[in-house]
């Protein structure tokens, strides 16, 4: 079947919260892609997001494989550095190495990565470094593009929109996204963090947000390679 309509999620940062993120996508039948840092996996920490404690722990690498069947990991760098401020040569080691660790430990070759740390967090520069000196086969930055359309440059991939940014913005574009009935590919590409669901209890608006998008014959579920592959099959 040939779909006009692709949905897909890309999370970071492969915390314990996904544990529970996971259970909601399994339960409607979505896909994720989970973007990971290896030499961070297993350690604990936290954030203060709008004075508010929220648990940072990294799922444990003994973890990884099992927790994440069924759907996709993808490289975040070793370490979660803003790779912009990095030499060339630390850009290609912490993302080519970050990739060689997480297929080690899946068992299957990582071929996606997304760029760590907020603000200005990618360019032409780093994009170009990943592209030409590892095994990377796609990029995702933080820029929203607010829109479903198929993109050209698959190292500076902008996401349709953040999970938890805004959610009415979100409802309104997955209301449009099901609703709309062009012929135009469209792709809807969510992205975040598990954990951000903690800062203000959004574990039911993600929920219910699950259940809108899922169960539609005309809409592909997959995981970011899948997107791509997809997408590049049928151009």
């Amino acid at each position: 079947m040939d779909f006009k309509k692709i949905l897909t999620f890309s999370f970071d940062d492969g915390v314990k919260q996904d544990e529970r993120f996971i259970e909601i996508l399994n339960k409607y039948g979505l896909k994720c892609t989970f973007n990971l840092n290896s030499e961070l996996l297993g350690k604990d920490g936290y954030l203060t997001i709008k004075g508010k404690k929220i648990e940072h722990n990294k799922v444990a690498p003994d973890k990884v494989k099992a927790l994440y069947k069924g759907h996709e990991v993808a490289s975040h760098t070793l370490t979660h550095p803003n790779i912009t401020t990095l030499a060339p040569s630390e850009v290609v080691r912490q993302v080519e190495m970050d990739r060689i660790n997480l297929s080690n430990i899946v068992g299957y070759e990582v071929k996606g990565f997304a760029y760590p740390c907020g603000g200005i967090n990618s360019n032409r520069v780093v994009a170009d470094l990943i592209k030409n000196n590892s095994g990377i086969e796609y990029a995702r930055t933080i820029v929203h593009s607010y829109g479903f359309a198929p993109q050209d440059d698959m190292f500076l991939f902008k996401p349709s929109l953040s999970l938890t940014k805004n959610k009415q913005q979100l409802l309104d574009m997955a209301d449009e996204f099901l609703n709309s009935e062009t012929e135009d590919l469209k792709l809807f590409y969510i992205w975040g963090h598990s954990y951000e669901l903690d800062i203000d209890d959004s574990w039911d608006y993600f929920e219910d947000v699950c259940k809108m998008l899922s169960n539609k014959k005309d809409v592909m579920y997959c995981t970011n390679k899948e997107a791509f592959d997809y997408i590049n099959k049928i151009k």
